[in-house]
C-alpha cells in the first residue's frame, strides 16, 4: 500500500494494490476510484486534498491482535 501526496496540484492518492486498473470511477468531483477487473477497489484519489483531509499530514498503525508475535 502507497499513500501519496502531491503538493503542486493538493491531491492525495492512496494505493492499495499495483495492479492493472480496468475501470476509474468519479464519485464526486474531486474523488476518484479506480478498479480492477474484479470490481475491488485498486485505489482512491482526493483532488483538493488539504482541505477535504488532513493532508499532508498522516500517521499509519498497525494493530496486532493480543496474542499474536
Amino acid at each position: 500500500m502507497k499513500v501519496r501526496y502531491f503538493a503542486d496540484t493538493d491531491t492525495l492518492q492512496i494505493e492499495f494494490r499495483d495492479v492493472p486498473v480496468a475501470e476509474t470511477r468519479d464519485l464526486d468531483e474531486n474523488t476518484l476510484v479506480d478498479l480492477d477487473k474484479k470490481g475491488n477497489i485498486l485505489a482512491i484519489t482526493i483532488g483538493h486534498a488539504s482541505t477535504r483531509t488532513d493532508a499532508p499530514a498522516f500517521s499509519y498503525e498497525q494493530i496486532r491482535e493480543r496474542g499474536a508475535a
